[in-house]
């Protein structure tokens, strides 16, 4: 087997690849998840838009067709992505095609379907390329001093977009897929992989530039210069001057170049959005200096000696943070039950650099690092005053302030790229605190974000690997979290589906035991049985035999006959109720059975009684008649709906309003998935839609441990909703933690600083 050290590859780079290979990896894995985590919402609203029934069952069935394919295609497309590297690795690059040696009787015609899968996934990767034109070029010169110096040549680098969609399209070869589901699934596998490889690049380069490989390496295009085409590679039209446009897209700087509307909406680009918060921090420094910062947390500034005019050394701050950073740590255990508040941080910071001045009362902070500490503090007050999070959650991550601060300063990235492994670590957790604090869990996940928070304030040192790696294991530990609370919502959702096919079949017995009373004034015991009891034996008998059923028509025509039975006949009526009886008796003796509520001695008590009743019937003594009781034991049906059983019954009519019957159209839009507040006073609930009925229109929302919640009615959900008792939450209150903290801050600092009302 071919070594590095045979290669001629320092050994000095073993680690390293092995780093970048597992970055890929777990980079991929993710993205792949988000893939197959979308097929089935989008493959149901193709079907919800199919032309006709054949394409619609196409969509359907494709739906299982796919979960059942899904651990094959996942499994080749990773070995597939190890086996290019692992050909890097070996020196296995792929030789320069000769044209002269191409065979002319070899080569074949492609078929359609085969061209047009072919064009989907050139498409893919010439956007890629258009896109990361240069963080690919600095990933292969990189790449290539790993390779011992030896050039790669056209889509060599074993991340390049060529590599990753080629293996999404092998992984899918074996998988009898129609061309048009195909297409689907490579515009999501387009969606969530292909354009997330930006922040892969970034990373394996800044990983890379971090471990000494080329740190120095430049790259610059002229804007009149178009992107580095490949050849063989088709040009994605307009994608000339893209290259030159690339620092905005992955840095700071505003693509167009044009500036920026610091009164407008906070820009979706996260680079961007900080030129903005800096541009509007910078206004407020200059109109509104001495003054708090939104919030009430004051400037870092304000903490200067007046009169200073010198700054302090980036060093000289550093070391202040470490100090800092350790007084932190010791005890840490011990102080995370209580949040680390801004303000007292700041005071402790400016303690920490006048106390090490070299020039006492004269020094203060440079306008930038000024800034940038006060966008730190205001991002760590989001947090202590996010709704979203418990306490104990808000509590922990505070502690993760002098760190994070140290992060900032030393790379601005942490605010313009997505893709920072610190700001994925915090995200990640924010989002496992909001989503899995529920009964049963919450321990386990605070002790594990109290962990995390250890490892930080005590190990990072300036080298941003290690958010890496505890990222890494602690999406690992929320992985099992969340398969144990998708397995309880499962079965929630299971448990309710059996529920409502009772519902649904105990509305169907009481509808036609309403028809078979309709008109008639019965005898109390007779009336009582087919109302309460006879419903019941209606339901067993539907759901085990089917409403098509011979027992089912005959279960219905002893309803009919037992209620006509207690109505007065005529002399020709009561001769065919005499001919009627055994039988009819005897199927009501079957029935009460199948209940399984009634002892041998108690079904011949309740026969003979209702025998006495028709008898008093027929006798024209209706007294004697109403006299006849017998004790009726309680529903079964009603024992195994439990909780649900007054969802059986018919709700009352009501009049809606324009504006509630607009509420009921727009759920039944609604996904899966979608989280609703319920107001109840002071208290405020959310909890996800997990399923809906469409035959009961009962809507059933689990919380966040996977817990059923509530069910309710479309109807009452959308009476609530119109009277401010539910709601929808913000598609926003999804977003990740520090885009909804730098978002609410630059909103913040443009009232501040009169940029908007």
């Amino acid at each position: 087997m071919t070594t590095l050290a045979s290669r001629g590859i320092q050994p000095r780079f073993g680690e390293l690849v092995q780093s970048c290979r597992k970055l890929v990896m777990n980079r991929l894995a993710e993205t792949l998840t988000a893939v197959f985590a979308q097929v089935d919402d989008t493959l149901f609203d193709c079907a919800e838009k199919a032309e006709n029934n054949q394409v619609q069952t196409l969509f359907f069935d494709s739906m299982r067709d796919i979960r059942k394919q899904r651990p094959q295609i996942e499994r080749l497309y990773h070995q597939r992505i190890a086996s290019g590297f692992e050909d890097f690795l070996g020196g296995k690059l792929k030789p320069d095609i000769d044209a002269a040696q191409l065979d002319a009787d070899h080569l074949q015609l492609m078929g359609n379907e085969e061209y047009e899968e072919s064009l989907l996934v050139t498409n893919m990767v010439s956007r890629v390329k258009a896109r990361c034109a240069q963080p690919l070029f600095a990933l292969d010169q990189r790449l290539a001093v790993l390779n011992g110096g030896r050039k790669l040549g056209d889509d060599d680098n074993p991340f390049g977009p060529q590599a990753v969609a080629l293996a999404f399209k092998e992984a899918l070869q074996p998988s009898p897929f129609p061309l048009r589901i195909k297409t689907i699934l490579y515009m999501l596998f387009d969606q969530h992989v292909m354009q997330c490889l930006d922040g892969v690049y970034d990373a394996l380069n800044q990983r890379l530039v971090q471990a000494g490989v080329l740190p120095n390496l430049k790259y610059s295009v002229q804007r009149s210069t178009s992107v580095p085409h490949h050849p063989g590679t088709p040009r994605k039209p307009g994608s000339e001057g893209a290259a030159a446009q690339a620092p905005g897209a992955h840095g700071s700087g505003s693509a167009s170049g044009s500036p920026l509307d610091l009164s407008g909406l906070p820009p979706a680009d996260p680079g961007q959005l900080f030129n903005g918060l800096a541009a509007l921090l910078g206004e407020r420094r200059l109109h509104h200096g001495n003054a708090p910062l939104p919030g009430g947390t004051p400037s870092i500034a304000s903490f200067a000696p007046r009169g200073a005019t010198r700054t302090y050394s980036a060093a000289e701050l550093l070391e202040a943070l470490n100090r800092l950073q350790q007084q932190s740590a010791q005890d840490l255990a011990s102080k995370l039950r209580q949040p680390q508040r801004v303000d007292g941080l700041k005071a402790d910071l400016q303690e920490q650099l006048e106390s090490h001045s070299r020039l006492p009362g004269q020094q203060k902070l440079s306008d930038y690092e000024a800034d940038v500490i006060d966008l730190v503090g205001m991002l760590f007050d989001f947090i202590l005053d996010d709704d979203n999070l418990a306490d104990v959650y808000k509590t922990a991550l505070s502690h993760l302030h002098t760190p994070y601060l140290k992060v900032a300063l030393q790379d601005k990235a942490l605010f313009t790229q997505h893709h920072h492994p610190a700001r994925r670590l915090l995200n990640s957790m924010a989002q496992a605190g909001v989503l899995y604090a529920g009964e049963g869990e919450e321990r386990g996940l605070l002790a594990k974000i109290h962990w995390v928070v250890e490892r930080v304030v005590h190990g990072f040192s300036g080298d941003l690997l290690l958010f890496d790696s505890l990222l890494d294991e602690f999406n690992e530990f929320v992985g099992t979290l969340r398969h144990k609370v998708e397995l309880r919502e499962q079965r929630a959702v299971e448990a309710a589906k059996g529920r409502d096919k009772l519902l649904g079949a105990r509305q169907q017995a009481v509808d036609i035991v309403a028809r078979v009373l309709q008109g008639k004034e019965l005898p109390g015991i007779i009336h009582n049985f087919l109302e309460l009891t006879w419903t019941d034996v209606l339901v067993f008998v539907l759901l085990r035999h089917g409403e098509r059923s011979t027992e089912w028509q005959r279960s219905v025509e002893v309803a009919e006959q037992l209620a006509w039975s207690g109505t007065p006949l005529d002399a020709g009526g009561r001769a065919r109720l005499q001919d009627l009886r055994i039988s009819m008796l005897e199927d009501l003796r079957k029935g009460l059975e199948l209940l399984g509520g009634y002892h041998e001695d108690g079904i011949r008590r309740l026969l003979q009684d209702l025998v006495a009743c028709q008898h008093a019937v027929q006798s024209q003594q209706p007294q004697l008649a109403e006299r006849i009781e017998s004790p009726l034991p309680e529903s079964k049906l009603g024992e195994m709906l439990g909780e649900d059983a007054g969802l059986a019954s018919t709700p009352r009519p009501v009049t809606l309003s324009a504006r509630a019957q607009a509420l009921i159209r727009e759920l039944a839009r609604v996904e899966f998935g979608t989280w609703f507040e319920f107001i109840d006073g002071p208290d405020v609930r959310v909890f996800k839609l997990s399923w809906y009925s469409p035959t009961t229109r009962n809507y059933m929302f689990v919380d966040h441990s996977g817990q059923r919640a509530a069910i309710m009615p479309l109807t009452q959900l959308a009476l609530d909703m119109e009277q401010g008792l539910v709601r929808l939450v913000p598609p926003e209150r999804n977003a990740p933690l520090m885009d909804r903290a730098l978002g609410a801050i630059y909103r913040v600092l443009q009232r501040f600083t009169g940029r908007t009302a």
